[in-house]
């Protein structure tokens, strides 16, 4: 009676060793790159800032007033030029923005009550994009002119950012808490006269 299992049949082999070893590391850095790229654990993470509107005071008078001079008068306190409330739109996003004129003359933009998810690279971006609702907002704020106002200081709390002097509001007239490294809007304010 002949032998039932063929002596002819090719075993099989598995992998080799340095496949195994390439196809690991090769694994190893995907991962190490999209771990980077994403950040996942900072929608964990909050950073709270909790920063007050300085406002400049008048250098100290040196010498004393002339006789006959009126007394000097202190500063205005400051103005809020405009307004506008966040709106959310890839992340939810929830507090109120202010354009602030200070005593100085220098003006700030001021986020108050901000409560957002954190994220890689945000910013804080004045634009004159028109602020929309839902997808169609997320990705508009690059499309025209917008000034970088520096990276978001906490994704909650108050915080305040310096306008360069050449900010023209009646163009500038919406803010973007800015993802740079996706390019998209996680929530954004339209700019409204005070």
């Amino acid at each position: 009676m002949p032998d039932p299992t063929p002596r002819d049949t090719p075993k099989r082999r598995p992998w080799s060793r340095p496949v195994i070893v390439g196809a690991l590391i090769a694994f190893a850095l995907v991962a190490t790159a999209g771990l980077y790229w994403f950040q996942p654990w900072k929608l964990w993470q909050d950073e709270t800032v909790r920063e007050e509107l300085v406002v400049p005071t008048a250098p100290p008078q040196t010498a004393p007033p002339a006789p006959g001079a009126s007394a000097p008068t202190s500063p205005p306190g400051p103005t809020t030029l405009a307004t506008g409330e966040l709106i959310s739109h890839e992340h939810r996003t929830t507090g109120t923005v202010k354009v602030v004129l200070l005593p100085d003359g220098s003006r700030t933009l001021r986020l108050e009550g901000l409560d957002t998810s954190n994220g890689p690279d945000l910013q804080v971006w004045i634009t004159d994009a028109p602020v929309k609702e839902g997808t169609a907002g997320w990705r508009v704020f690059d499309d025209g002119a917008y000034e970088n106002l520096g990276k978001l200081k906490g994704n909650k709390g108050d915080q305040n950012y310096a306008l360069p002097t050449d900010i023209d509001l009646d163009r500038f007239t919406s803010v973007s808490i800015w993802c740079a490294r996706f390019s998209v809007s996680f929530g954004a304010a339209e700019l409204n006269p005070a």
